[in-house]
């Protein structure tokens, strides 16, 4: 039941995001926002993540993920009915702010939950709950459409959104792990240990917080300028540059659903290599060819190849750092997050000056960057320890939460 539990955090949490972005149009037609104005509040959201994100993984140590994953997640589920009832670019502002703030925190301890699931199964289990997030996205931009259509209220829209995830969120949560008994060396070495304020990574960690930092630029870069490349520089259809990205989408939830079969087959750093190697030939392909059918099928490989990076990367954090798994798999999302907030402006100014095709490129040297950087992902033993629960112990461990 505690995996049944994160996915269903993973699926709510997609379906929320994608049910805002669907509405994004109907909120600024009725502020009347010029679209400087709405990016400036949708910064808002990016700096409200960044902030928490770090702040959560800190707080999870303390009281565990478990009761910080659950309090972010309603805190989501007010955050988004309040984007709606905003009355002017100010309250938009800091309602995105809140917003941001708890879905980066929801991001990372959902997360930390999953790692904590992943190690009680003693195999690969992590690409399931993105895959997740993916199928939840895609539902809440179906649902979206649908209510765009008809042209209901955001506020209706998203009130009926937030009340059925608030019931999931709260029966999930009485099936949530709780935190792992410290060893008595552990808490001995805790009390006796002080920790400087600011310490440096290890090398590990930097290797793995570059891997998120470099998918999720790649990820945003895509989800962003896929389309125009195909209108503009291919000068393909609407409708086929449109269909461009939903096979980008399509093979990105398709590369998680088996991403998990093939890390146990292959191993995790193997398949981030081949993720990385993959994702740079596929882009390559479609630059080197600009032809209608090349791009598309190069942008299906790409999504196959970015699907199982972000997952494996933050997997190998919480795998990994077994005494700081928090703040590593937090540090690795805020990496990747800041990645994907960078990438499509980062894209643009190159664009500016060099032109899309060449700016695209820079996606492909990431994809060879990652593949340089994959032996870092490493996993740990199957085998979980004695401080690790069994998966057939997942269930009675749930029960204290209940």
């Amino acid at each position: 039941m505690a995996r049944i539990a994160v996915i269903a955090l993973f699926f709510i949490n997609g379906s929320f995001i994608a049910s805002w972005a669907a509405r994004i149009p109907a909120v600024q037609s009725r502020l009347g926002l010029e679209p400087g104005q709405l990016g400036i509040a949708l910064l808002g959201s990016a700096v409200g993540a960044l902030v928490a994100m770090n702040i959560a993984g800190r707080v999870s140590i303390r009281f565990g993920s478990a009761i910080v994953t659950v309090l972010t997640a309603i805190g989501l589920c007010i955050s988004l009915p309040l984007l709606a009832l905003a009355p002017n670019l100010l309250w938009l502002v800091l309602a995105l702010i809140f917003f941001g703030a708890t879905n980066g925190s929801m991001d990372v301890t959902m997360n930390l939950q999953g790692a904590a699931v992943e190690r009680g199964y003693g195999k690969p289990i992590f690409n399931s709950f993105h895959a997740c997030y993916s199928v939840g996205a895609l539902a809440g931009a179906f649902i979206g459409g649908i209510v765009a259509t008809y042209n209901i209220s955001p506020v209706y829209h998203f009130l009926g959104i937030s009340s059925i995830g608030a019931l999931g969120i709260l029966i999930a949560s009485h099936f949530l792990l709780p935190p792992e008994p410290k060893t008595v060396s552990e808490t001995e070495a805790a009390a006796s240990e002080k920790k400087p304020l600011f310490t440096r990574p290890s090398r590990t960690l930097v290797a793995l917080g570059a891997i998120a930092f470099c998918a999720l630029i790649s990820e945003g870069a895509i989800s962003d300028w896929s389309a125009l490349y195909l209108s503009g520089s291919v000068h393909a259809t609407a409708g086929l540059a449109a269909a461009g990205f939903a096979v980008f989408s399509l093979c990105m939830a398709i590369g998680r659903g088996v991403g998990d079969y093939l890390a146990v087959r292959l191993g995790s750093a193997v398949l981030v290599g081949l993720g990385g190697l993959l994702s740079a030939v596929g882009l390559g392909l479609g630059l080197i060819f600009p032809w209608t059918p090349v791009v598309i099928v190069g942008l299906g490989l790409i999504g196959l190849g970015l699907a199982v990076l972000f997952p494996l990367v933050l997997s190998a954090a919480g795998q990994n750092f077994a005494g700081s798994g928090e703040v590593a798999i937090a540090t690795v999302s805020t990496c990747g997050y800041l990645g994907f907030l960078v990438g499509p402006p980062l894209i643009g100014f190159v664009a500016d000056s060099f032109g899309l095709r060449i700016a695209l490129g820079v996606v492909v040297l990431l994809g060879l960057i990652i593949f340089a950087l994959s032996r870092t992902v490493r996993s740990k033993p199957s085998k979980p320890d004695e401080a690790t629960l069994t998966s057939a112990k997942l269930d009675e461990a749930a029960a204290p939460l209940s």
